[in-house]
């Protein structure tokens, strides 16, 4: 009679560098419980399986909020941004979504990747989600001061400009957005101003912007009225943001009244 014997060998179609996804909701707690271990395999066993799990429409955006801190200070963002540049258009936008929560606890790391001519590149994309996403990510790297220079050294300001003019409601939104946190140095302001993101800007005002769109362009067009040359250019058209101090929306209001101040400042 033959006897069962087990064996002490992996079956071969097992990946013992991949963690095992457990069913359900206990999936996404198992690999936060993993993405805080102490030992750093665990950890990056833990953020691929994430990955994987992406692939699960039903997990997708749980699985973004229980691992964005869990990446963070696992520190295998670098992981992400170079998986960003190789996966299907459909996980990009996941991962576009994971790093711009990420980037918004630290950026360190993404910034020391190459993470900002990763996204550059993506707003090239032919999907606006795309488009969208890496715009919003932008946003978030260019929070600290050193983002917001790599945005400049890198001549991401110009195809934000560009994008101010796209089909997308969101991309013009973020790409406004963008462009409000790059144009708060000297140097990003100048750049935007040779790009002349003043008329497009302006001209989103003029439409009937949704409220993401108005909010942003207007902060973008401030940070250019703090330069003579912008505030030049802007003076004649503070009657566009006096008609925004009736808008419904408390936010925009103060925000055009800040671009008034800014606008009519004399030395």
């Amino acid at each position: 009679m033959a006897h069962a014997r087990i064996s002490m060998y992996m079956p071969p179609d097992i990946d013992p560098t991949k963690a095992a996804i457990a069913y359900g909701c206990r999936a996404l707690r198992k690999l936060n419980e993993e993405l805080q271990s102490e030992d750093l395999l665990t950890r990056q066993k833990a953020v691929m399986a994430l990955c994987d799990l992406m692939h699960d429409p039903e997990y997708v955006y749980e699985a973004i909020n229980i691992g964005a801190q869990g990446i963070v200070t696992s520190g295998l963002i670098s992981f992400l941004v170079r998986k960003l540049q190789k996966e299907e258009l459909h996980i990009q936008e996941i991962i576009l979504d994971t790093l711009a929560l990420c980037l918004q606890e630290d950026a360190t790391e993404a910034l020391n990747s190459q993470a900002v001519p990763c996204f550059k590149e993506k707003l090239f994309s032919g999907n606006p989600q795309i488009r969208s996403k890496a715009a919003r990510a932008l946003i978030a790297i260019s929070i600290p001061l050193d983002g917001k220079r790599q945005v400049w050294q890198n001549e991401v300001i110009p195809i934000l400009v560009d994008l101010l003019s796209d089909t997308d409601e969101e991309v013009k939104a973020n790409a406004a957005g963008a462009l409000m946190h790059a144009t708060v140095t000297t140097e990003g302001k100048y750049a935007a101003l040779d790009a002349n993101a003043i008329d497009p800007l302006l001209e989103l005002l003029c439409s009937i912007p949704t409220t993401k769109v108005c909010l942003n362009a207007t902060k973008a067009l401030t940070m250019l009225a703090e330069a003579p040359e912008g505030r030049k250019l802007l003076l004649p058209r503070v009657p566009t943001f006096r008609y925004l101090l009736t808008h419904k929306n408390e936010a925009i209001r103060r925000a055009a009244e800040v671009a008034i101040k800014v606008i009519e400042w004399k030395p």
